[in-house]
């Protein structure tokens, strides 16, 4: 999954955590439908947290995956 991909090579927490926070921003805007909470991202929920933003957007897991990949 190009979203794992994408962030298994960051060096520490702090990175990710302000990737993702540029990355949300930009999806919030995008969509204006995703809240906060759909967007939550840890360690332990990220099949969910992208699961909520499949289901609300309608799209697939590639669709997805694209759109995370293009931000």
């Amino acid at each position: 999954m190009p979203f794992t991909n994408k962030y298994s090579d960051m060096k520490n927490t702090t990175e990710l955590k302000l990737t993702w926070a540029e990355q949300k921003g930009k999806l919030k805007q995008r969509f204006a439908i995703l809240t906060d909470n759909d967007l939550m991202l840890n360690q332990d929920n990220k099949d969910v947290m992208l699961g909520k933003i499949q289901v609300k957007l309608g799209k697939t897991k590639e669709q997805i995956d694209k759109i995370l990949e293009s931000l």
